[in-house]
């Protein structure tokens, strides 16, 4: 069985119309981009981007606020927000749609309650939903999300699990630390090296960050591995080193220590690389 790596560059922090950013996109190599759905005055233009570049695009839906959801949102405020955003995302006709959704403060029950019910949006707009692993939403913390995965035997997810490093305050390469059962879930691939004190080292590439760097290299491999197993003929993923606050800075400047995007393709070469060792039977879609 062979599977392909496909890799798609975040518009995470990216304010440029799209046409820019899928065209420079290409140029380094991604396949397609990933981003959060368009507000409606925005639509047309971004449907016109992606049609005439013909690239895939993963869509981000954020529901109860921002990326920190309102705290007083409940249940039925994120649902709403969700079937607005599903509406808005049907236009594009995304790969599927990456969910930033939910509030860690539910217990898993009602994160189990809110995946099941936005499972039933996904069905209703016609979308395949995929949903992240993210501090201060559902899935913050791996213990709690291998408890809601058993109440939602048909919900797929996101693994961004740097989140999960810098929540638990340390690498999760423990003998006790069995996720098996996440990793048989995962759809998706958001790649960013998080450390036990932070969501993202100062640059992947530093050779002070080779150890975390190994641990989520090979996560992701198993995750691959258990998709090849599951019959996917296609694997996604994003790298997203990102602003606001998650690049390192200097005191005093707000000068970052690195590029982010170039640390960004480089975390793609490293990926496409550690792919192909992986499977060296299956096709590659690399670009100068």
């Amino acid at each position: 069985m062979t599977m392909r790596l496909e890799t798609f560059r975040t518009l995470w922090g990216d304010a440029r119309p799209w046409s820019d950013s899928i065209a420079e996109a290409r140029g380094e190599g991604f396949d397609g981009i990933e981003g959060r759905i368009p507000q409606q005055d925005l639509l047309p233009a971004c449907r016109a981007a992606l049609r005439e570049a013909e690239v895939p695009f993963i869509a981000i839906a954020m529901t109860g606020g921002g990326v920190l959801p309102r705290q007083a949102a409940g249940l039925a405020d994120h649902l709403a927000d969700l079937d607005d955003a599903l509406a808005r995302a049907t236009l594009l006709a995304p790969r599927f749609v990456n969910i930033l959704g939910g509030n860690d403060r539910w217990g898993a029950a009602q994160q189990a309650e809110f995946i099941g019910a936005a499972l039933r949006l996904g069905r209703k707009h016609g979308l395949t939903l995929s949903f992240e692993t993210h501090r201060a939403r559902i899935c913050a913390t791996p213990w709690v999300t291998l408890d809601v995965i058993r109440q939602v035997p048909d919900a797929l997810f996101t693994a961004d699990i740097s989140h999960w490093v810098v929540g638990c305050e340390r690498l999760l390469d423990d003998p006790c630390d069995d996720f098996g059962p996440f990793v048989a879930r995962v759809h998706h691939v958001q790649a960013r090296v998080g450390y036990d004190q932070g969501p993202q080292v100062s640059h992947p590439a530093a050779p002070e960050h080779a150890r975390a760097l190994a641990f989520h290299q090979g996560f992701w491999r198993e995750i691959w591995h258990d998709q090849a197993r599951r019959g996917y003929e296609v694997t996604t993923l994003t790298p997203e080193c990102g602003p606001d606050g998650y690049t390192q800075t200097l005191p005093f400047t707000h000068l970052p220590l690195a590029d982010r995007f170039e640390m960004n393709r480089w975390l793609r070469r490293a990926q496409v690389s550690s792919f192909a060792e992986s499977f060296p039977a299956s096709p590659t879609r690399e670009r100068s």
